[in-house]
């Protein structure tokens, strides 16, 4: 089971509790000199980047294993979870949104081990690995916005509206430096991200919801439930339930 892809899985594993440091105590000032949010971001592109890598080589090495396919999306929503919480409690991106980023995962976790019980391997969906992709996007932009862990505007994350980003006058003001022909500032470029990544969450919080819908209606049917016949009989074992 220790071939390379699954090395790099584990890997992906043991950069979260690490990250966590990193995003929620000043280690990587008091310690290495460098700004979390610099090695934060380092750490979780890293991390993320090694999903590619593990799908890359199971492919051109045919090292796909029933260890990896059920390992690889539990790593991915461990990395993803302890990031957005750790965004949670810097006040770096809303909870409820989070709430239902990470309640989507354990969702569709179940569902995989649900299906898993029966020797069905639910691959990822294309909807779902472009929310991953969005997912790791938003992720970067708010670790990247942050000041010493924190927002780079005071009312960002207390009365910062949901939609009407516009309204800020600090992102306004960014905003007429960056198109007017201003000189744009640190700060005009961390509220930019701020908002970006603020945008970007919104896409992955209705893309998560999607992409459930989409994992939800390809699995329940093969369970059978109206013809009352066990799933193992309804679903040949190691089937692979294409989604999307």
């Amino acid at each position: 089971m220790l071939n390379l892809p699954n090395v790099l899985t584990l890997s992906r594993i043991f950069v979260v509790p690490l990250l966590v440091v990193v995003l929620l105590t000043p280690l990587s000032e008091d310690w290495l000199g460098v700004q979390r949010h610099v090695l934060g971001v380092a750490l979780f592109l890293g991390a993320a980047f090694t999903d590619y890598l593990d799908g890359h080589f199971a492919r051109s090495r045919r090292q796909v294993s029933r260890f990896g396919i059920l390992l690889d999306p539990i790593a991915d929503k461990l990395l993803i979870s302890a990031a957005l919480i750790s965004l949670v409690e810097n006040r770096l991106a809303p909870g409820w949104a989070v709430c239902i980023i990470v309640g989507r995962e354990f969702a569709v976790s179940g569902l995989r081990s649900l299906a898993a019980s029966d020797g069905v391997l639910i691959s990822a969906s294309r909807m779902g690995k472009f929310k991953m992709g969005a997912q790791v996007l938003a992720v970067a932009l708010l670790i990247a916005s942050s000041t010493g862990g924190a927002p780079p505007v005071a009312n960002f994350g207390h009365a910062f509206p949901a939609i009407q980003f516009w309204t800020v006058p600090e992102l306004r003001t960014a905003l007429g430096h960056l198109f007017g022909g201003g000189s744009l500032s640190g700060t005009d470029l961390q509220v930019l991200l701020y908002a970006a990544g603020r945008a970007t969450l919104w896409v992955v919080v209705l893309t998560a919801c999607y992409s459930m819908y989409q994992y939800f209606r390809a699995f329940l049917p093969s369970l059978s439930a109206e013809s009352g016949q066990p799933a193992s009989r309804a679903v040949p074992k190691d089937k692979h339930v294409p989604v999307g």
